[in-house]
């Protein structure tokens, strides 16, 4: 599996088999009811003409759930599959798309992976997170979507996790640095991947003070080597 990084929590994974979207966020929608949330960097229309197989919006906050750039992945009237949680289901059917309801706990398997959706502690009561399962290689990508640390939600995680992908920008309801590298420590998983930052802020990921962390760059795959 490969994994590109679109900014904030946006994210797009390509198997043999599938591409799937996570929170893609490519208009600058946030800046209309908060200027301070407008975009530093262009959004990359490249993305807007992928095709997705399944589309994973994890809350009810505009650069996760942004109609606008939603709009581009279902006006092709493709059997797109929206997993979703409650906060966004209804609005995501009003869209034209097929959207499955998830809470934690729930999964999804299509196209020889398999998506769990977990607890997310967040300011949107239903936000989870996602972790996807190429079952081929059976390695599992930890999708936290915006989130506080919280134990219960380390206690609900399998074991064996590939790699985190975690919230580092410490407002609105999410982990700082500090938390966020001792939640991915936590988990155990092999790689930990800061998110959530440069796009509307300062931030760096050169900061992230994890040992075993991965700093992406927007609009390029990530590279998470398969070797001990």
């Amino acid at each position: 599996m490969t994994v590109t990084w679109l900014g904030q929590a946006g994210f797009l994974l390509r198997t043999g088999k599938a591409t799937i979207l996570i929170d893609p966020y490519l208009s600058d929608s946030a800046a209309a009811d908060n200027f301070a949330l407008h975009r530093r960097v262009p959004a990359d229309e490249r993305f807007l003409r992928v095709r997705p197989d399944v589309l994973v919006i994890t809350h009810d906050h505009a650069d996760h759930y942004d109609p606008s750039t939603l709009r581009h992945y279902l006006q092709w009237d493709s059997a797109v599959t929206v997993l979703a949680p409650a906060s966004v289901w209804k609005k995501v059917q009003a869209l034209g798309g097929r959207c499955v309801l998830m809470r934690p706990g729930t999964e999804w398997t299509e196209y020889g992976v398999r998506v769990r959706a977990v607890r997310a502690d967040h300011t949107d009561p239903c936000a989870i997170g996602a972790i996807v399962t190429e079952l081929e290689t059976e390695k599992a990508y930890y999708f936290t979507g915006d989130t506080l640390y919280n134990g219960e939600i380390l206690a609900s995680l399998p074991g064996d996790l590939f790699a985190v992908f975690v919230p580092i920008n410490g407002v609105g309801g999410n982990m700082n640095r500090e938390d966020a590298a001792r939640f991915a420590r936590q988990t155990g998983a092999r790689y930990a991947v800061p998110m959530h930052f440069g796009l509307m802020d300062d931030l760096r990921g050169e900061d992230f003070p994890s040992e075993n962390k991965v700093v992406p760059r927007i609009y390029e795959e990530i590279p998470l080597p398969d070797g001990d």
